[in-house]
């Protein structure tokens, strides 16, 4: 009876087979645990990303909403202005000003006129359409934002 019919091997010589055993006897238990890490990793990239994208998206929303306010707020009653110094708006036109504004960029949103001589108050909200999160079943995200302005002559002073 030789070596070769014994199983016995030489001295150094590793025997691979029960490694590729062990290896294949897994039953999927590595699949699942790579799937469930997988798609953690992608839930935290699309939070990443689609939050990313909704900041911006609320920075655009302030900025068209201040941009609007200060449009709204050249509405000055030049009357009034001329005739006794008085800073007011014409809440009228303050709306209209701040509507066409919001209008040219393309944006949609709320303008409210308190008093004659306060405060022009433009708010917009966007939808920002996610990309990643579409995957879990968020598909957009809603942001708002705001700005406001006030009728003033000259700087000079601060103003808080």
């Amino acid at each position: 009876m030789t070596c070769r019919d014994r199983g016995c091997r030489p001295p150094g010589v590793v025997r691979w087979r029960t490694g590729v055993r062990w290896w294949r006897a897994d039953e999927g238990n590595v699949t699942a645990f790579v799937m469930a890490l997988t798609t953690g990793i992608l839930a935290l990239a699309g939070l990443t990303l689609d939050g990313g994208l909704a900041l911006a998206a609320k920075v655009r929303a302030n900025g068209q909403a201040e941009a609007a306010a200060r449009a709204g707020a050249q509405a000055i009653d030049l009357t009034a202005y001329r005739g006794s110094g008085t800073v007011r708006l014409v809440p009228a036109q303050a709306v209209a000003n701040a509507k066409a504004h919001l209008a040219a960029e393309g944006a949609t949103g709320t303008v409210t006129v308190s008093g004659d001589t306060v405060t022009v108050t433009v708010t917009v909200t966007v939808t920002q359409t996610t990309q990643l999160l579409g995957l879990v079943g968020i598909g957009a995200l809603q942001v708002h934002g705001q700005g406001s302005a006030h009728p003033q002559r000259g700087v000079t002073e601060i103003d808080p």
